[in-house]
């Protein structure tokens, strides 16, 4: 009914840029809140930045200043610019939506499959 389909995940050197891409579709009314997570194998799955449909955006500490979350809202996707990217970096990263459904009015979150990010020393 609703897919988040993340894209622009790589292999990258340290002190270099990548650029996430969420696109979400479906049965969509509406999204009040996206955000991007990120996971390293045994670890937890921890929030690097979000962003709401009124443009309000938030971020972890160990990302202030070097990544940006903005939002797309006519086209439903979010991207995450990441600069100055650093081997702490890796994880793999996924999407994640607040949204209503077309058949409403409840809001339920969703997340995409995720995209491997990795950071070269």
């Amino acid at each position: 009914q609703v897919q988040l389909v993340e894209s622009g995940g790589g292999l990258v050197q340290a002190g270099g840029s990548l650029r996430l891409s969420c696109a979400a579709s479906g049965s969509i009314s509406r999204i009040n809140l996206t955000g991007w997570y990120r996971q390293i194998p045994g670890k937890q799955r921890e929030l690097v930045a979000t962003v709401t449909s009124g443009g309000r955006t938030t971020y972890a500490d160990s990302v202030k200043g070097r990544f940006t979350i903005s939002g797309d809202n006519a086209e439903n996707t979010v991207y995450l610019q990441m600069n100055s990217l650093k081997p702490e970096d890796t994880a793999v990263y996924y999407c994640n939506a607040h949204l209503v459904i077309t058949t409403g009015p409840y809001q339920y979150s969703y997340w995409g499959q995720g995209t491997q990010v990795t950071v070269s020393s």
